[in-house]
């Protein structure tokens, strides 16, 4: 069985009464990741107190620490957010700040912690940028040592200016489902490859 963590970087807290688009997508995505044989924790990023920095622990009542377990105990890291500004919001941004760390985390070959584990992304929003915000987490999750499948985004963004949101659409889009199976059968099928067989390390 493989274990995929997933990140809701909505800028709502669960208290919220608006539901989220991002939840959503992410809740879709895990119920195709079931039919590849991977179960889907979801953490929902602005219900925690995650501290600025880019070290794995930034002091008493930080929350990432116990988060960056979460995130070394799963095979696959699905990295979900709304567009705002154009960019990824800021809930996201902090995540990736904090796995910079894994950078100088490394065993005696030299391997990331993250290293063997695989990445997606899902993003949401009213105005276009799913390919600029893909892009941007794509590269900072490459740059921390996570793998990333082929085609492993699933995006919806609607009219610029708009007022509908994808979590008050009665239907999923074809394109959207078409891109959320790809994602799942891609990622899980590279993720058990990298379990059974881990990236060679430097020779001592």
């Amino acid at each position: 069985m493989l274990k995929a963590l997933a990140f809701n970087s909505t800028l709502k807290s669960s208290s919220a009464s608006e539901a989220s688009s991002t939840g959503k997508l992410l809740e879709l995505i895990s119920e195709e990741f079931r039919k590849h044989g991977v179960e889907t924790e979801t953490i929902r990023l602005a219900d925690h107190d995650i501290k600025p920095g880019v070290t794995s622990d930034e002091g008493l009542g930080d929350a990432w620490p116990a988060i960056r377990e979460k995130v070394l105990q799963a095979d696959i890291l699905l990295i979900g957010t709304p567009i705002w500004l154009g960019q990824t919001s800021s809930v996201c941004k902090r995540a990736l700040e904090r796995m910079d760390a894994f950078l100088e985390e490394t065993d005696d070959q030299g391997r990331m912690v993250s290293y063997g584990k695989v990445a997606a992304v899902a993003v949401v929003g009213n105005e276009d940028g799913a390919h600029h915000v893909s892009a941007e987490v794509y590269q900072a999750l490459n740059d921390v040592g996570f793998t990333i499948p082929a085609n492993a985004v699933a995006y919806w963004v609607g009219e610029a200016m708009g007022s509908t949101n994808f979590v008050d659409l009665k239907t999923t889009p074809e394109e959207v489902q078409t891109m959320i199976s790809m994602l799942a059968r891609n990622t899980a099928h590279l993720a058990g490859l990298l379990k059974a067989s881990q990236y060679p390390g430097e020779e001592g």
